[in-house]
């Protein structure tokens, strides 16, 4: 039988998306017992994810905080699924795609006559209304957000976004899975970039226009808040560690949804996506990282 048991419980995963927040999805549910079926647009990127997730659990190893045996069963418990169709035995399939609202819709017109009618699905969007995504499948009620913050493996919350629709036992059972990943849980109502983003991205806007209204360096801005404020990274520094193109999609949610001008993305911000200067990912942002050190690119 597919779907969640008579209790509710979820026991095959599936994900959509194998970069960065997909993968580490599929890492510590896979550690936490939990079959993983992991896909992409082509089975190269569901390769490339599954070598990325290999070389992530290895770190704790080295370090001693995971047994060799548990990696290599976590490992043994994620299985490309190359099309869509792979999924249709998941009790629960988190969307995990790019932050893009017709991205996001288009997958799930795509996988929802493909699940089971029981099958929980979720999405991983860090910002956008889960109600509205919702309306776009079969199953609202048993639609819900399910927000990890990034790098999956190391942060410890994740943010539960009801849609207006959420069925009580589609929040208990995505809670229940949250907490078997041995992760916090807190609950957000579901409005634009929910609690982290709605805090943290209007505050990376802010140190990207003192940045271009002169205010200070680069090196400045990051060092004052670390320092200053005690950030274990600075704000430049960790727009490039999120995506610059993800910051700015977030700050457009903001801007669009609350029509409230202090959301409006810094226009420096939006000359570096343009660039394709988008972080760490593509080598430069607001640090170079093409050298051997990361060097202020203004």
């Amino acid at each position: 039988m597919s779907g969640t048991d008579a209790e509710g419980r979820i026991r095959t995963l599936g994900i959509i998306g194998a970069g960065q927040m997909g993968g580490g999805i599929a890492h510590v549910a896979a550690l936490a017992g939990y079959d993983v079926l992991l896909n992409d647009v082509s089975p190269d990127r569901i390769e490339k994810g599954i070598a990325t997730i290999s070389g992530n659990m290895a770190r704790p190893v080295s370090s001693g905080k995971l047994s060799d045996g548990d990696r290599q069963k976590g490992l043994s418990r994620i299985k490309p699924a190359n099309s869509l169709e792979g999924l249709a035995a998941c009790d629960l399939v988190i969307e995990a795609a790019t932050e893009d609202e017709t991205v996001k819709r288009k997958i799930f017109h795509q996988v929802c006559p493909l699940l089971n009618p029981e099958a929980l699905l979720a999405t991983n969007t860090s910002s956008i209304s889960i109600t509205r995504l919702a309306s776009q499948t079969d199953r609202p009620e048993r639609f819900i957000g399910i927000h990890f913050m990034n790098p999956v493996p190391v942060m410890k919350l994740v943010e539960l976004v009801r849609g207006i629709a959420t069925e009580d036992k589609t929040f208990e059972a995505a809670k229940a899975f949250v907490t078997k990943l041995d992760k916090a849980v807190t609950v957000s109502e579901d409005f634009p970039a929910f609690i982290v983003n709605r805090v943290l991205i209007p505050m990376i806007n802010e140190a990207i226009y003192t940045l271009y209204e002169g205010v200070g360096t680069v090196e400045a801005i990051d060092t004052a808040m670390r320092l200053g404020a005690n950030h274990p990274m600075g704000p430049l520094q960790l727009a490039d560690f999120i995506g610059l193109d993800t910051c700015l999609a977030i700050m457009q949610v903001l801007h669009d949804g609350l029509s409230d001008s202090k959301y409006r993305p810094c226009p420096l911000l939006v000359k570096y996506v343009e660039a394709g200067w988008l972080g760490r990912k593509a080598g430069r942002g607001f640090y170079d990282y093409r050298g051997e050190h990361p060097v202020p690119t203004r």
